[in-house]
């Protein structure tokens, strides 16, 4: 039987004047933040293609196909549903159904390399969930062997208890969790 490929969902908003890293805009300014996104972006996408576990996919905000052009062994693809719980769920959803593993990482994690990506797609081989946690509260990836939206039910984005309340739900599933 074939290995189960492991499409990584990269989660990003379109790297805009204005529009992105707002809260950095009063220390770097309207371009410099923009630059910034765009720098993390690209890393973020360099690093999901160089850990060769599958296909990967910018999953943008607006449509990515307005504001990106091709970029090589990237798909690209519009963020659905009206709070981040529900554009995860779309995405994952619509990646297990075509018979792939999900991993989903966004933008704002420079410390993510490829060789965590890797570890966190092993570890879908033996688990229904991998996390890899962040400093804040929150996680850097977050993947997927199956998958319930209960999951992100009641999970208040941004907030400092946003893996321990995703954990919760999982635990209310009694599924496998790794955490990385």
């Amino acid at each position: 039987m074939a290995a189960r490929l492991t499409r990584v969902l990269v989660f990003a908003r379109e790297p805009a004047e204005g529009k992105a890293k707002t809260r950095l805009i009063p220390a770097l300014g309207e371009a410099g933040a923009a630059r910034l996104a765009r720098v993390m972006l690209g890393h973020a996408l360099f690093e999901a293609r160089a850990a060769i576990i599958g296909p990967v996919e910018l999953v943008g905000d607006p449509d990515p196909q307005t504001w990106v052009q091709q970029i090589k062994g990237v798909s690209l693809s519009k963020q659905i549903g009206d709070n981040l719980g529900e554009r995860m769920s779309e995405s994952v959803e619509r990646t297990l159904a075509a018979g792939e593993r999900a991993v989903v990482t966004g933008t704002d994690c420079p410390g993510l390399g490829a060789m965590r990506i890797i570890e966190a797609a092993h570890a879908l081989e033996s688990h229904d969930v991998a996390i890899i946690p962040a400093t804040d509260g929150g996680y850097v990836l977050i993947g997927f062997a199956r998958f319930d939206r209960r999951i992100f039910t009641g999970v208040e984005w941004g907030r400092a208890d946003v893996l321990a309340a995703t954990l919760a739900n999982i635990e209310t599933l009694g599924w496998h969790v790794w955490q990385g």
